[in-house]
């Protein structure tokens, strides 16, 4: 009404023709929309086919189709006669084929938003289990194909998809059934698309009701709050709705405050709408109920009337007429300058030829926004994101509490006011909607098998790994110098830890090495004060002497193993080690070999005489103290020990340690060691029973046993222990070896050097022969 009127005011658009309309309804049913169709055709109330006898009220073009099953149905039919059909209904691609439909226009351009907008939404309130129920139609088709594209792209999972046929009336069997698959999906978030009428049977069927409580998404088409008064309405209460931004039209507001029935007394619409508006009657017309007083006017209604009213639907209508007028206008225009002027056949407008003129108009509305009308156009809509709120008193009200502009900059996009959103009363805020409970930190999810993303289990960290925030994917692994805390939320930095002289066992190693060094030189002091007397002499006075200073450089050495590792600690420390056990252990096997060679002397004529002195043991200890020399100088060469930390073995700490470089070197150092040892234990278990006043291959023999047995234990200890326990480890094997050789061998002679000299004599000796 509004349109037609301004229309028919203006002078430049239509000049001295009067714009007017016919309202014929629609039912959902095809037979109803055909009898209707062939109603408006003939202009009879008897529809008589392919007859027309009013030639004065003629309508040229058919404004309609709520939904895309009243344009098909009627397009069937009006496509015989090529009557333009605009649809100001919700895009639908189907009727966008011109093959099928060459007849039929859409004013609603294709939005290609409104799945992108409803998804940002979900991701805002970290709503990943979301239920979709639409109509069952080509539009319902292609918003299901989009959202779950756009969901799958933001992790979201379709709780359940209903779809609702166009015109079905859903009893109460069908309702329930439906109710209980929502039910079952678990799903408190329902996005809900399609046209008013195709959701009817849903809304209005009876008093619905939901055992629990539903945060419903929908748009303007599905308008909620369109509803008979006895509705129950209470479940859609907290509900967002994405309503169309569209331009104020200038002076609707006046029109919506002064029209009035009383000024269009043969339009029964409005006089119904104004009873079921005001609840009363207009003066000029008799009923049962009230009569409305002079001053009644939508402008004393409340907001939510005039929100109705003012939507995009009628906006698009608005444009609709507006799209006829100024076809009507260029067909006129072309029809006044091609042909001669005539009265008559001047004033007949073929419905067809308005076709040409509606592909290709283009024009501004009042409210400034550019209108074509086209095919297959396609626009990115902006909507405003409108608040369902009900009263107990029956009313309801829709508030804006944000907006979704898909042309605005990353992150102006999408605008929400949580604060001014009315939930449910169930709901005091808006809280995720899953499938599963969310995971804390030191938690990742776990995809349930044969279940969508959406539903998981919470897995604590591998050992490792943390997670400091909800809902991760995957645990992050610390860097080399972090641990996880025990709840694997946090990385803490590792303590670097190394056998330091500053702990305990530091100081208990380094004191028991330097104890014993002092001992074994004590000792050495001892053999020397006496070095002429009997027991000192026998089996070689030099070796002793050597033995016991590389005794009390074995202890010494192991003080290279405590403390920071450093390139000269680590060079030296296994290669020293080696040596120095390489000078005693050859030192014993001279020893050895020396009591051997001591009795064989005795034989007359014997070569072996002149082995038995000095010379030929060092020489001996000389040559086998060079082979490990060589060995070392070889390792240092190719492959030698550096400092390394190792950030593996132990999670909380980071082990400072000498890497060994080459471990064929350093076990070849240690098999050199082990060689000598075995023939030393071997010689001198063969020359134990020799007789001798003085004969130490007993003790030799005792000594190598102990030996032997610490460094082969050593082995798979060392093997098993890492950071500075493997450290300790060796420095033990090291100090307990050394002192095996020192009292096995050596304290048996103090023992008699000092205790019982006058077994240390040359008349005992003789006696003793």
């Amino acid at each position: 009404m509004f349109a037609v009127e301004e229309v028919n005011r203006n002078p430049n658009l239509l000049p001295n023709r009067t714009l007017g309309f016919h309202i014929y309804n629609a039912y959902h049913n095809d037979d109803k929309i055909l009898e209707s169709s062939l109603v408006w055709l003939s202009g009879q109330a008897q529809t008589i086919p392919n007859y027309n006898c009013e030639r004065q009220a003629k309508s040229v073009v058919v404004i309609g189709g709520a939904n895309s099953a009243l344009t098909v149905s009627m397009g069937s039919l009006l496509e015989l006669y090529k009557f333009p059909q605009i649809s100001y209904g919700p895009f639908d691609p189907l009727l966008s084929d011109p093959v099928q439909f060459p007849s039929v226009y859409q004013m609603a351009t294709s939005d290609t938003s409104l799945s992108l907008g409803m998804v940002r939404l979900m991701v805002h309130f970290e709503w990943t289990w979301v239920g979709l129920v639409t109509s069952d139609d080509a539009i319902g088709e292609k918003f299901l194909r989009d959202m779950k594209e756009e969901m799958v792209r933001n992790y979201i999972c379709v709780a359940i998809v209903q779809k609702i046929s166009i015109s079905q009336t859903m009893d109460i069997d069908s309702q329930q059934e439906f109710l209980m698959k929502i039910i079952k999906s678990r799903a408190n978030v329902i996005a809900i698309y399609g046209d008013i009428d195709s959701l009817l049977s849903v809304r209005f069927h009876e008093k619905p009701y939901f055992p629990r409580k539903i945060v419903w998404i929908t748009t303007s088409d599905s308008d909620i709050t369109n509803k008979p008064g006895a509705v129950y309405f209470d479940n859609f209460h907290g509900a967002l709705i994405f309503s169309t931004k569209t331009s104020q039209m200038p002076g609707f507001q006046h029109f919506l405050k002064t029209i009035n029935p009383l000024n269009y007394p043969d339009d029964i619409f409005l006089e119904q709408f104004w009873v079921t508006t005001f609840g009363c009657t207009s003066n000029h017309r008799k009923g049962d109920g009230s009569v409305c007083s002079q001053n009644a006017s939508f402008d004393t209604l409340s907001l939510r009337y005039l929100d109705k009213i003012i939507s995009f639907q009628s906006y698009t209508i608005y444009n609709t007429v507006y799209a006829v007028a100024w076809a009507l206008h260029e067909m006129f225009l072309v029809r006044s300058e091609i042909e001669p002027k005539r009265h008559g056949d001047n004033q007949i407008i073929h419905p067809w030829k308005l076709h040409s003129f509606l592909k290709n108009i283009r024009f501004n509305n009042s409210a400034g926004n550019q209108v074509v009308l086209e095919k297959k156009k396609k626009s990115m809509t902006n909507y405003d994101i409108l608040n369902y709120v009900t009263f107990p008193n029956n009313t309801d009200i829709l508030v804006k509490v944000g907006e979704f502009i898909p042309q605005a900059p990353p992150g102006q996009d999408f605008t929400i006011q949580e604060k001014a959103i009315v939930w449910h009363q169930w709901w005091t805020k808006a809280i995720p909607e899953r499938c599963s409970k969310i995971c804390g930190p030191g938690f990742h999810k776990k995809v349930q098998k044969g279940k969508p993303i959406c539903c998981f289990d919470c897995v604590p960290c591998p050992v490792g790994q943390i997670s400091n925030h909800t809902d991760r994917e995957q645990c992050m692994k610390c860097s080399e110098d972090q641990y996880p805390d025990r709840d694997r939320i946090y990385c803490l930095p590792k303590l670097v830890i190394f056998l330091d002289y500053e702990e305990p066992m530091g100081k208990t190693l380094a004191s028991i090495a330097v104890c014993f060094s002092l001992l074994t030189v004590l000792v050495l002091w001892v053999f020397v004060k006496h070095k002429d007397t009997p027991i000192v002499k026998a089996n070689n006075r030099d070796l002793s002497y050597t033995l016991l200073i590389s005794l009390s450089l074995c202890f010494l050495c192991s003080l290279l193993f405590i403390g920071p590792p450093t390139p000269t600690n680590c060079l030296l420390r296994q290669t020293t080690f080696g040596v120095m056990f390489t000078v005693a252990i050859s030192s014993i096997l001279a020893k050895t070999i020396t009591v051997v060679l001591a009795f064989r002397a005795t034989r007359p004529g014997s070569r072996s005489r002149r082995w038995v002195g000095s010379r030929g043991p060092i020489s001996l200890v000389v040559f086998c103290t060079f082979i490990q020399v060589m060995l070392c100088a070889i390792w240092l060469l190719l492959s030698p020990p550096f400092p390394d930390a190792d950030t593996h073995s132990d999670p909380e700490h980071i082990i400072l340690e000498c890497n060994e470089g080459s471990l064929i070197a350093f076990y070849s150092v240690l098999g050199y060691m082990a060689f000598l040892a075995l023939g030393s234990f071997t010689v001198a278990f063969l020359a134990r029973n020799l007789p001798d006043t003085f004969n130490e291959a007993k003790f030799i023999t005792f000594s190598m046993l102990v030996f032997c047995s610490v460094w082969i234990s050593f082995l798979p200890t060392y093997q098993s222990t890492k950071g500075k326990m493997m450290v300790a480890v060796e420095v033990f094997s090291i100090l307990s070896s050394s002192a095996g050789l020192l009292g096995c061998i050596f304290i048996p002679k103090c023992y008699v050097i000092l205790v019982q000299p006058q077994k240390n004599t040359k008349k005992t000796l003789k006696n003793n022969t």
